[in-house]
């Protein structure tokens, strides 16, 4: 009686793992769960951005559009790049990044639908052109001017949720946030702030540290001779620079403007100016020092190295 219950229960044991592994033989292809690192698996997916409309993106989209410098480098920048069909034509940086005639500032629905994208990413002055696209379902990100390095950050982590890379983008934040933090950490402080002046344009417009740029210079508790006049991107009268002596000059119109070290100095009475008469003006980046993205980490090492020499001379 014992051995036939054994027997019994060995062959109920035998036929339920005969039956697991079969449902497994069986089983649709399809129900298998998608590999975690498959960047297709987390799409549709809802992508937002500070004062933005919410945007789906249906399916990993496979031609990008970027109308704004600052996206195209961080698109290649997290290895978006081969999903790129065309930028606009101040994207200059990647060399590689497909430039056309296209700009944020005037593209129509028709001429940016001409290159059959899935997904637009432009700045946020571009609603019009959003609206346009919206009618032909094709998602646009709008993107606006950050005014924190948190803000850049995050815009680069939702760039990447929109485009099937996540986690290169977070990995390209988290190198940034190091970078940086190192960069700040080891460059000595002053016993007293330093005054600075931001150059914009020859014409004196400059940023004050409600600006993104501004508040970059900030990390480094530098005091901006430009606060006083208020928003973010004020002009200044040449008699309030001068009076204000700033400790150190930073030009981010070198390459647009031809402006120079030697072109500050030669200005009607900048040659008293403490920053001109002990080589304190730093001739940055125009295009660095107007982006967000990626190579931010450049300026933020330019600017340290603006306070070491303010420092040092």
């Amino acid at each position: 009686m014992i051995g036939f219950r054994r027997l019994a229960a060995l062959l109920l044991a035998m036929l339920a793992l005969l039956v697991g592994v079969t449902a497994c033989a069986t089983r649709p292809h399809s129900e298998a769960p998608a590999p975690a690192d498959d960047p297709a698996s987390a799409f549709p997916v809802k992508v937002e951005l500070p004062g933005q409309p919410p945007v789906t993106v249906a399916q990993q989209p496979k031609r990008i559009i970027s109308l704004s410098p600052t996206a195209t480098e961080t698109l290649y920048a997290i290895g978006a790049g081969d999903q790129v069909v065309a930028v606009d034509q101040f994207s200059d940086f990647p060399a590689e990044a497909p430039r056309t005639d296209l700009t944020g500032f005037t593209a129509d629905a028709a001429a940016v639908g001409a290159h059959t994208p899935d997904l637009v990413i432009a700045p946020d002055s571009a609603a019009k052109l959003a609206d346009g696209l919206k009618v032909v379902n094709v998602p646009t990100l709008l993107t606006p001017s950050p005014a924190t390095l948190n803000d850049a950050y995050k815009q680069i982590e939702v760039l990447g949720q929109a485009t099937g890379h996540t986690k290169q983008a977070a990995e390209l934040v988290d190198r940034m946030r190091s970078e940086i933090d190192e960069i700040v950490r080891t460059t000595p402080r002053p016993a007293q702030p330093l005054s600075y002046f931001h150059e914009v344009s020859p014409d004196y417009y400059t940023a004050t540290s409600q600006s993104f740029v501004g508040n970059v210079y900030s990390l480094f508790g530098l005091h901006n001779i430009a606060d006083p006049a208020g928003g973010s991107f004020p002009q200044l009268s040449e008699e309030h620079i001068v009076q204000a002596n700033p400790n150190v000059i930073f030009l981010s119109d070198v390459k647009c403007c031809q402006v120079n070290a030697a072109a500050v100095a030669a200005r009607p009475g900048w040659n008293t100016l403490d920053a001109v008469q002990h080589g304190r003006v730093v001739e940055l980046d125009d295009d660095i020092a107007s982006r967000w993205g990626p190579r931010v980490v450049e300026l933020v090492r330019a600017i340290a190295g603006g306070v070491a020499k303010a420092q040092n001379g």
